[in-house]
């Protein structure tokens, strides 16, 4: 198979992995097999034509992929990746990568055996407001991050209005729901933006909303970060209008975002203050870098998909790796031991 050509294998044709499959045809990538269950909710007119398998042992030994796309319910995420790693193939799994600590040491070896590339489908690292943060974080323009803040309130309903909200993945136990683990992106960026891995945890989680859910679909999380600094994330599943937003307080500035416009905001001091030392109330201003004309959402899964096909093409490396979705299911699991035991949980 030439270099330009690659086999891709979708597992999970939900909203999500339909997602990523346009965004592989819009790259040319057009040579794709389908594993399916047959329990999505959607239509299925838009993949006819395309080859599908109901075996993973099947599609993985007959089409021999070089990728494999992980975008089924979150408990059935090893299922697929555990074998795909073993065939060697390049992985885009999506958050959170697992239900739990089980069998990730499992994954880990038959990447580390066969060579697997792993990128974890953390999409927000693709956001210009999020990549300016970061950018304006490392070249120092806050000073040294103090305390940062995410507030990420969702109405869990609205989310897929053509399906049952009761019956999707992110309501359910048995499928690896609840806000902790499907709001996970901002587990994943805060420490991204910050540029610290996280130290220690508490975590409150519980099912407090009227939502028909068996999860929790409400958390107050703290994190301490490696160096001191400290953070704080509101998640919820009920939340109407939603909100997502977060803000990052330095030695010398603050930086706000918010998903409602998605421009990153700096408040940079007066370089003079008064001659007290303390400067003055109004001093400073705040620079607005606002989204590229003709930003829309799927932008961000769309780069996300075209830097994944780089990696299966040997011209890139992963920029989300697996280390960094077991660290973040290291912090879902250490907030739910934290609920249960009323304890601050130290990261190892």
């Amino acid at each position: 198979m030439s270099q330009s050509t690659k086999k891709y294998l979708i597992a999970g044709l939900g909203s999500v992995g339909r997602r990523h499959m346009r965004n592989l045809i819009a790259l040319g990538e057009t040579d794709i097999v389908l594993f399916r269950t047959h329990k999505a909710t959607l239509p299925d007119d838009e993949l006819a034509g395309f080859p599908v398998e109901t075996s993973l042992a099947e599609a993985l030994k007959k089409h021999k992929p070089d990728a494999v796309i992980i975008s089924n319910p979150t408990a059935l995420h090893l299922d697929v990746a555990i074998p795909a790693a073993e065939a060697g193939c390049a992985i885009l799994l999506e958050k959170p990568i697992s239900h739990s600590m089980e069998r990730l040491d499992v994954l880990q070896t038959a990447v580390q055996k066969s060579g697997s590339k792993v990128l974890v489908a953390f999409q927000f690292r693709f956001h210009p407001g999020m990549m300016k943060t970061k950018q304006l974080i490392e070249n120092g323009e806050i000073g040294r991050v103090v305390s940062a803040h995410v507030h990420f309130g969702e109405y869990l309903p609205a989310w897929h209005p053509w399906e049952d909200y009761r019956k999707g993945y992110a309501a359910r136990a048995d499928m690896g729901g609840g806000v902790v683990a499907t709001q996970c992106h901002s587990l994943d960026y805060l420490p991204w933006l910050v540029g610290k891995r996280v130290e220690s945890v508490w975590g409150f989680a519980a099912k407090l909303s009227d939502l028909e859910v068996d999860v929790d679909d409400t958390a107050k999380i703290g994190l301490r970060f490696e160096g001191g600094a400290l953070g704080s994330l509101h998640l919820d599943y009920n939340q109407q209008p939603p909100e997502h937003e977060f803000r990052i307080i330095g030695t010398n500035g603050t930086i706000k975002w918010n998903l409602a416009d998605g421009a990153a905001r700096i408040y940079r001091p007066h370089p003079n203050p008064s001659p007290s030392g303390r400067g003055e109330r109004g001093e400073g201003n705040w620079d607005v870098y606002p989204l590229p004309a003709g930003w829309e959402r799927n932008v961000m899964f769309a780069e996300q998909t075209e830097h994944f096909v780089n990696i299966v093409k040997g011209k890139a490396s992963s920029s989300c790796a697996l280390e960094d979705g077991i660290q973040v299911m290291k912090i879902i699991t250490a907030v739910r031991e934290s609920q249960k035991t009323g304890r601050l949980i130290r990261l190892s």
